[in-house]
Order: C-alpha cells, then sequence, then structure tokens
C-alpha cells in the first residue's frame, strides 16, 4: 500500500526519524561501552557473533550490510584487542571462522546489560504498551522485507 508520492514525500519525517533513532541509540550505547572501549559498531559485531552465531565474516557482512572491505578492517580492530580469532575452517580450509577468545567471551556476557541500559535510556519515555506497538510496528517491516535476523529471532521464540 503506497503511503508516499514525489509531492508528498517532503512532508513526511519517517525516514528522518528511522535515521535519527539509529544515531540517537549509536551515541548512547557508545556512553555506555567507552569505559570498556568498545565502540557501537563493534558492539553490533561481537553481539553478532556472540548472540546470534554469526561465524564467518561473511555471515556479518549480511547482517549489517557492511562491505567486505569495512569488516576487514572491523575485524583486525577486534582481533588487535584480543576479543577476537580468525580460524580456518577444518571442513573447508578456504573459509575463515570467527571466534570469541577468553577475553571477548567475558565482554560479551557483558553486552547485553550495557545494551540493555542503553535502551532503557533511549525508550525510557514510553510506557510498555507504546514500546510493544513500537516493536510490533517495526518487526512487521521488517518481516515484510524477509529480513533474515527478524525472521530468525521470530522462529526462535
Amino acid at each position: 500500500m503506497p503511503h508516499f508520492t514525489p509531492e508528498t514525500f517532503h512532508t513526511s519525517l519517517l525516514g528522518m526519524l528511522l535515521g535519527r533513532t539509529e544515531l540517537l541509540k549509536n551515541r548512547i550505547l557508545e556512553t555506555y561501552l567507552a569505559p570498556y572501549g568498545v565502540t557501537a559498531p563493534q558492539f553490533k559485531v561481537l553481539i553478532m557473533i556472540g548472540r546470534f552465531s554469526a561465524e564467518t565474516p561473511a555471515d556479518l557482512c549480511r547482517a549489517l550490510c557492511l562491505d567486505s572491505g569495512s569488516m576487514t578492517r572491523m575485524l583486525d580492530r577486534l582481533e588487535q584487542k584480543k576479543w577476537l580469532a580468525r580460524r580456518r575452517s577444518d571442513a573447508d580450509r578456504r573459509q575463515v571462522r570467527l571466534v570469541l577468545t577468553e577475553d571477548g567471551k567475558t565482554l560479551s556476557d557483558l553486552l547485553p546489560q550495557i545494551g540493555a541500559k542503553a535502551m532503557n535510556e533511549m525508550v525510557g519515555v514510553l510506557d510498555k504498551d507504546e514500546l510493544a506497538t513500537l516493536e510490533k510496528i517495526l518487526t512487521k517491516v521488517l518481516v515484510a522485507s524477509a529480513d533474515p535476523i527478524t525472521l530468525a529471532r521470530i522462529a526462535a521464540k
């Protein structure tokens, strides 16, 4: 169902609001992550590996919509911080598997608490019903676009 036309597109704030909300989330998240030396993009990579079972750089590129060059640089930084290791796959030596180091696992275990604090700060202005409605609407949009992470989370429930 079309909601926008070229003539009315400029009257909608939806695109800007979604983008600004993402920026706000990252800014709040970074304040909570700063004591651990983690950035918001690094948080996303560590969460994808630790909580969403991303195993390869290609998995992460698809999930986070990053190009392989950006992902390589990100993984290099995480490896330098000793949170991540790259291992050749036993089944296919051409493929690299990503594993959290012991320090990475320790950090990964803290990330849900850090993320929860950041999300509570961001959406604390909403009541319980508003938050449920927002989540329902965003889920509906992502399911309609066949977002693999959203679909996997729904299937896991």
